[in-house]
């Protein structure tokens, strides 16, 4: 609405599941049950959209105070004090150890070497503490990139390198998942609850993000549409769960960590109407994702996974 978006339909749909009442988000009483906890995001600016969407909702009841310890947004820590109640980000698009290597790349997002045998340590030396963990991630991955295991070059992702084997991002993103599950399992003293928030459907029609694709259905689909996820959001999403599958049985076998599936995929293939399109900036400013049907309106259907965290925390 502030950068000119007309249509307000899209604040007012809401999911239902078939069979059962999902409950609604009540910030009170979610406050009440994560008093004295601590809450950790991590993965990339869908991530940092799910924090931004949950702390609107807990504005109803409560503002938090900014305690982080320096000005970069990817890196926020929030701070209920009258519930001893904290929330941070922690940005980490790859959940393994990246590095940007070429800021031109080869369709102009970069190249990056991944090393995909190592979690990125800026969140894993910090999540010890929190109780419950959030794990995202999945748009990065199609970023032309590197691989390497031992440090070692094995193969690539669109890298158009001489003798370079490439093996598509589908291979880097089973492995960062693989990775960061096996080291959160692997961490000595790790009490807290992990969730896996599968992966976010994009919804770009007539083009790719890059080439003038946009978003501009202005209703839900409706499950008599009967909509699938399909193409590369349908094997993110079927890799993520095989590998949280795994994690949850290594958790429940050797290392007592609980890994709790939160599976919102579904839900948000319907809502072609809730990303900002080109209503995310100032009509003339000079963003990359000019048309973003990426992320999502706030408030708006991603605040539905709020409902899904309040449900499954109660």
């Amino acid at each position: 609405m502030k950068y000119g978006r007309p249509d307000t339909e899209f604040l007012r749909w809401r999911w239902k599941p078939e069979g059962c009442e999902l409950l609604r988000f009540d910030p009170a009483i979610f406050l009440d049950m994560v008093r004295e906890k601590s809450l950790a995001f991590v993965g990339d600016s869908i991530a940092r959209n799910h924090m931004q969407s949950l702390m609107c909702m807990l504005s109803k009841v409560a503002y938090p105070k900014d305690v982080s310890t320096n000005s970069d947004e990817n890196f926020k820590h929030m701070y209920y004090s009258e519930y001893n109640f904290s929330i941070s980000i922690f940005w980490s698009p790859f959940l393994i150890k990246a590095q940007q290597v070429d800021t031109e790349g080869p369709n102009g997002t970069g190249l990056w070497d991944l090393y995909l045998d190592e979690a990125d340590d800026h969140w894993l030396s910090e999540i010890k503490s929190y109780d419950y963990v959030i794990i995202s991630g999945g748009n990065w991955f199609t970023r032309p990139s590197k691989f390497f295991v031992e440090k070692k070059l094995i193969g690539c992702h669109y890298c158009l390198l001489n003798n370079v084997t490439d093996l598509t991002l589908r291979y880097s993103h089973r492995a960062a998942f693989k990775t960061a599950f096996s080291a959160i399992n692997g961490m000595a003293g790790f009490k807290g609850k992990v969730f896996l928030r599968t992966v976010s459907p994009a919804h770009f029609e007539n083009g790719e993000w890059n080439k003038g694709g946009d978003c501009v259905r202005r209703r839900p689909y409706l499950s008599s549409d009967q909509v699938e996820v399909e193409g590369l959001d349908e094997e993110f999403y079927r890799v993520q769960v095989e590998e949280f599958l795994k994690a949850e049985m290594e958790g429940i076998r050797n290392k007592g960590v609980e890994f709790r599936l939160m599976d919102t995929t579904g839900a948000m293939l319907l809502r072609p109407d809730g990303h900002p399109s080109r209503y995310g900036h100032w009509k003339h400013e000079n963003v990359t994702l000019y048309h973003d049907c990426v992320h999502w309106c706030l408030p708006g259907p991603i605040d539905t996974w709020s409902d899904f965290l309040f449900h499954m925390l109660s």
